[in-house]
């Protein structure tokens, strides 16, 4: 694997894809054969047309059944991102494949007007978005996100948006509006203090600090909004659990959630490097007690135990959780969502 460092990259390394037979490689006439990333990655974006705009999930771990993904692949970089292995399906490796190549579903607004119009549609609320951040980078040019947020205010359809980007900022005329309508839920991806590590962890995010001012604002705004601790991993950001929720609540925040990390497929592989390049005096340790909080392995797809984790370690990161939230947002609960206003083809339902 090379070596070379990507700055503004997470991953550094392009995993073997198990779907493919081929990997593209620089070929050399002395035999070695190299990466193909020799020098600085530059995004890629291929657009594509999508048959089906609601993505269904049956996970008892998640609270809204169906998510709506304008982006495949994503930016921002997470290294611990779940999402790198269905970006395999596409023929795009887990590590730098993910970040570099962005798949853009220009249709995916037509269509999902159409399903939501169909007369066999039942509303429910939407998670936006469910796989990678809506608000990626590929957002301030493609603006599907937006356009999503228009239709979802035409048809009076409830959502909830979570993103680790403030240019969700750029959308809080739209955002505001469903607030009036108690359409929208918003979270905020927060699971750092020290933006030092926000530029190893997830490079290519907003700063914790930022995403905090933005939640202020929209929750001066009346815009209802929480918080993500997402994922926790022992012995990099469970130090930072308490202080999250204490500056979120002083923002306004109205509820918080928690994952820890799991590392399934080749998540793992790109994690383990990265682990092992910029923390090696700990990697072993992070490791140990990422396997305790998954009945001793790195990847978990046992329900419950795979969002929250088993064990000692798993214990002790709820007991801060908890203890934090009912110091700082006893009391609290985001508003419910109000369903009897779905209005398909823009005229109010009146039976």
């Amino acid at each position: 694997m090379s070596k070379e460092v990507f700055k503004g990259r997470g991953a550094n390394i392009t995993p073997d894809n198990p779907y493919l037979k081929r990997k593209l490689v620089i070929e050399h006439i002395e035999g070695v054969d190299e990466e193909q990333y020799l020098e600085k990655p530059q995004t890629k974006y291929y657009k594509e047309h999508t048959k089906g705009a609601l993505s269904k999930n049956d996970s008892p771990d998640l609270p809204l059944n169906y998510s709506v993904n304008p982006y495949q692949g994503c930016e921002h970089g997470c290294i611990y991102c779940y999402a790198r292995n269905s970006h395999q399906y596409w023929g795009f490796d887990a590590g730098l494949g993910f970040e570099t190549n962005i798949m853009v579903k220009s249709n995916i607004v037509e269509v999902l007007k159409q399903q939501m119009n169909s007369k066999h549609y039942v509303p429910s609320p939407i998670m936006l978005s469910g796989n990678t951040d809506c608000y990626q980078p590929a957002e301030k040019k493609y603006r599907l996100t937006r356009k999503i947020l228009e239709l979802c205010l035409e048809l009076k359809h409830p959502l909830s948006i979570i993103t680790k980007n403030t240019l969700i900022q750029r959308d809080k005329d739209l955002i505001q509006e469903l607030a009036k309508l108690n359409l929208v839920h918003v979270y905020f991806s927060i699971n750092h203090i020290d933006s030092r590590l926000k530029t190893l962890l997830e490079p290519r995010t907003a700063t914790a600090t930022k995403k905090i001012k933005t939640m202020e604002e929209f929750t001066a705004a009346g815009i209802p909004c929480g918080v993500m601790v997402a994922p926790i991993i022992p012995a990099i950001n469970t130090a930072d659990i308490a202080e999250i929720i204490k500056r979120t609540a002083q923002a306004g925040a109205l509820n918080a959630g928690y994952t820890v990390v799991r590392l399934n497929g080749n998540v793992k592989q790109v994690f383990v490097n990265w682990l092992r390049e910029n923390f090696p005096d700990r990697a072993e340790k992070v490791m140990h007690q990422i396997e305790e909080l998954h009945g001793g392995k790195l990847n978990d797809t046992e329900w419950g135990r795979r969002i929250k984790g088993s064990g000692a370690m798993a214990k002790m990161i709820e007991k801060i959780f908890l203890t934090s939230k009912e110091r700082y947002m006893k009391n609290r609960s985001m508003p419910s969502f109000d369903l009897s206003k779905f209005s398909p083809h823009g005229q109010m339902r009146l039976f």
